[in-house]
Formats: C-alpha cells, sequence, structure tokens
C-alpha cells in the first residue's frame, strides 16, 4: 500500500515510514492511504458476523502488505486484542457500542494496542529508541502509556493539559514508569498539541532524537479503530431483523468526537464495504465541525473545557484527513452533525438513565441525546424545512443523504460509547443522583503515586527538556 500526504498528494511512502514517522516532517501533513480496498464480500455477507479478530486481521492486511507477513500480522492482532468491542442494545432500535472493555477502559486501547505492537515490530533491528510524543486531551495517554509500557525499543512521553482533565484520567497519566512518562502543561489541550507537532517540524531536534506520534494523527493508530466499525455494523445488520423487524436497516454511526480521529475511523470502514448508511458527529461546545458543515467555513479556535473533556479540540488534526477524502458536499450528505453544552450533556446522562437504565459517560451522553432526538422528530423538522439556529445546541440544519429513512422508520442507531462512565464518577453521579461501578482495573490505579512533571506552554523550555532528559 502507498501511503501520501494530505498537504502535499505527490508524496508517496510506505507503511513503516507513515508509521515511525507519524506526520510528514517535511510538510506537517498527515498520511493517509492512496485508496481504501473493498473487503471480500464473503466475509462481509458472513452469517453470524465475523469475529473482531477475523475482522481486524482482513481489514488490516492490504495496509500492511509486503511489509508485515501473515504470520506477523495475525501474532500482532492476537496479542493487541485480548478483549473486543460489546454491541448492547438500548432500544428495539439503537445500540450502545462498548469500547472500554480494554485495559485503560476507553476506546484508544484499541488503536494504541495495535500501533505500540506494530512500532515495536519495525523497531526491531534498530539500535536506538523511538521516542513517541503524545499529546491528550484525556483517554488517549493512558492508553498510549499502557499499550507502550515495557515495550523494548520505545519511549514514550505524554503531555496533558494541567487541571483540565478528570482525576482518575490524571491518575491514569501521571502513574507510569519506566519507558513512559507524563508532563502536565500550563495550557490547553490544543497547546499540547502544537508543543508536539511543533517538535516533529523541528528539524535540529529530529536531528538529535528519532521520533514518531501516538495521537490519532498516526496512521497506525487511525487504521486499527476501523475495525470496530466493521465488526459492529456487520453485528448490528445481522441481529436487527430479530431486534426491530428491520431487514437490512441504514445503520447510522452516532460518534462522539473531538479531534474526530474516531470518526475518521468510520469512513475508512465504510469506504472498506462496511454496511453503514452515514454519521452523526456529536460534540460539546467546541463545535469546530458541526459549524464547517453548517457554514462551509473551518475556522479552528481555542478549545473551551466542558464536561466530556476529551472532546475539548478546537482545532482537529483529523479535519486535514476528511478534508482530503471527501468535498464539503460529500461530507453534508453522509454527516448530520450536533452538539451540546455542559446543561445538555448532564441531560443526556440522565435522560438515557431514565429511558433505558443505562449508564452513560458524557461523551457517550452526546450520542445519546443526538441520536433520540433525531430518531424522535428532529430530523423529520429538517426534512419539513425547519431551519435549525447553529449557534445554539442539538441538531444543526444540514440535511444528510440518509435523512429519508430515519423518517420512513427503517434506521437504526449505533451510539459509540468510548469511556467507562466511571472515569467521569462525579458529573455521572451528579446527573442520575448513583456512582457508577468502578472497574477493578481503575481502582488499582488510584493506589498509585503520582510522577507527573510540571511543564510551561513554552516551546523552548519543552524541546530543551526532550533533550536533556531523553
Amino acid at each position: 500500500m502507498i501511503y501520501t500526504d494530505t498537504r502535499d498528494s505527490s508524496v508517496k511512502a510506505d507503511f513503516k515510514t507513515a508509521v515511525m514517522g507519524g506526520m510528514n516532517q517535511a510538510t506537517g501533513g498527515l498520511y493517509i492511504p492512496v485508496e481504501f480496498p473493498k473487503l471480500d464480500k464473503a466475509l462481509l455477507n458472513k452469517d453470524p458476523a465475523p469475529s473482531f479478530r477475523d475482522v481486524a486481521f482482513n481489514m488490516a492486511k492490504p495496509y500492511v502488505e509486503g511489509e508485515i507477513p501473515d504470520n506477523d500480522l495475525a501474532a500482532i492482532i492476537a496479542d493487541a486484542y485480548p478483549f473486543q468491542p460489546k454491541v448492547v442494545p438500548a432500544d428495539a432500535i439503537s445500540y450502545i457500542m462498548e469500547l472500554f472493555h480494554g485495559p485503560t477502559c476507553a476506546f484508544k486501547d484499541f488503536g494504541a494496542r495495535f500501533m505500540a505492537r506494530t512500532m515495536s515490530y519495525f523497531n526491531r533491528n534498530e539500535d536506538t529508541p523511538l521516542h513517541i510524543l503524545v499529546a491528550t486531551s484525556g483517554d488517549t495517554g493512558s492508553a498510549v502509556g499502557s499499550a507502550f509500557h515495557g515495550v523494548p525499543g520505545l519511549d514514550v512521553t505524554i503531555l496533558y493539559p494541567d487541571g483540565k482533565i478528570s482525576p482518575l484520567q490524571e491518575k491514569q497519566l501521571s502513574t507510569f514508569t519506566g519507558n513512559v512518562r507524563a508532563l502536565k502543561v500550563k495550557g490547553t489541550f490544543d497547546d499540547c498539541q502544537k508543543l508536539v507537532k511543533t517538535a516533529f517540524t523541528d528539524t535540529e531536534l529530529r536531528g538529535k532524537l528519532r521520533l514518531s506520534s501516538a495521537n490519532s494523527i498516526n496512521i497506525a493508530r487511525l487504521l486499527p479503530q476501523s475495525f470496530y466499525y466493521m465488526y459492529s455494523a456487520l453485528t448490528v445488520r445481522n441481529r436487527s431483523a430479530m431486534d426491530n423487524k428491520i431487514q437490512d436497516p441504514a445503520i447510522i454511526m452516532v460518534v462522539p468526537s473531538g479531534n474526530f480521529g474516531n470518526l475518521t475511523s468510520g469512513l475508512i470502514a465504510r469506504e472498506m464495504g462496511a454496511p453503514i448508511a452515514g454519521f452523526v458527529a456529536a460534540t460539546n461546545t467546541n463545535k469546530t465541525i458541526p459549524d464547517w458543515i453548517a457554514t462551509g467555513d473551518y475556522n479552528a479556535r481555542p478549545s473551551v473545557e466542558t464536561y466530556a473533556n476529551a472532546m475539548d479540540v478546537g482545532a482537529p488534526s483529523n479535519y486535514e484527513r476528511i478534508k482530503a477524502m471527501y468535498t464539503l458536499d460529500q461530507v453534508r450528505e453522509l454527516f448530520a452533525s450536533y452538539w451540546l453544552d455542559n446543561d445538555g450533556i448532564k441531560a443526556a446522562i440522565r435522560s438515557c438513565n431514565d429511558k433505558t437504565g443505562y449508564i452513560i459517560d458524557p461523551h457517550g451522553a452526546i450520542g445519546w441525546q443526538a441520536w433520540d432526538d433525531i430518531r424522535s422528530g428532529a430530523m423529520e423538522a429538517l426534512i419539513a424545512g425547519q431551519k435549525n439556529d447553529w449557534n445554539k445546541p442539538g441538531l444543526t440544519p444540514n440535511l444528510p443523504k440518509w435523512a429519508g429513512e430515519v423518517a420512513a422508520k427503517k434506521a437504526v442507531g449505533v451510539i459509540l460509547e468510548t469511556a467507562s462512565p466511571a472515569k467521569f464518577g462525579q458529573i455521572v453521579t451528579d446527573a442520575i443522583g448513583k456512582e457508577p461501578p468502578m472497574p477493578d482495573r481503575l481502582e488499582a490505579v488510584m493506589r498509585l503515586p503520582d510522577n507527573a512533571i510540571p511543564m510551561e506552554n513554552d516551546y523552548n523550555q519543552f524541546k530543551d527538556w526532550l533533550i536533556a532528559n531523553l
């Protein structure tokens, strides 16, 4: 497979170059495959649906062909995934895709574990370590730290915004030792991301250190997240007739979105043949992408702190990939967009619990409310000509191509639940009056000592620290 660059289509790179470099040092662009091969129809039409590992192997294979032999790829996938997503029906036409059954209780485990093992495979004959820099607004850092901890030849530095993530999330970041450490930056996630991106384009620094990324700017984290879209879409299609009597439903993926890597992974799955009719980009007050879809103008901005903090991103990196894959008109055909403020997030957690009994986290709650509104009349109102105000919370004015399927009661929603609600215990408790259950693996990390290193939002200080300590 050949990979090109979102900023320079003449660039041609192999998978190893894309993975180990993270982003193109020369342009600052993001790597993207030149094509998205369709999966074999026999696999797509299998009943019962194929296992998650089978899906993962068959989806990954064309992107690593000629660089990772099949036996090694199968071993990487088996080691990366001792867990899998769970598809849980919330009601007859709504499903929750639970992505928090990995070691750090967040969807980032799916991408980070595949990426760590891929990088270790490519680095096995190198004499010097590969240094991974990653910015996080919540769950990315802990997933990357866990995935890379103790992996030979790899070294990880995590940057997170001091005071702007939940206490449990911070504990998951600040307690690493050995080849993984965390820097708590006086600033926002966007500041952390800018420090990382600047480091990648710093020729002097890259002359001293071998650098790569583990954010969703790295294609090796983006591709494996497409596995669970394919798996869940096939699973839902095959069981839908039993659950709701809808044959071949229009499957709508409702995606809590911040940096938009997760949604981009869904686009990849759809391009490869996943039976997905469309997407809902569901976000918080950091609504850069919904505003772009509504107005046609992309205006990056400083991020705003919300209860759904993993989505507190004002300048989403993967906008570049979406724009490279589709025109704005095509995006509008595929996407509905939706956003909530903090009051709406709490109300959504409560609504989901009241209507279904399900305890959902703040990010998934935005997805739940988006779907509940869409299937309860909001989409029909747009079809009838209602002009929603994109500056107000709720469904923005865009009318996707699949809107008629919702109106005809031929659509089902799959809401991505991206993290355990226990990671946002206080917000959830305030919303529903009871604490979410705490997984044992989260209880254990709360007893570990903090080791995070304070860092100013200053690139020169950050660079000096990297040179002195790595």
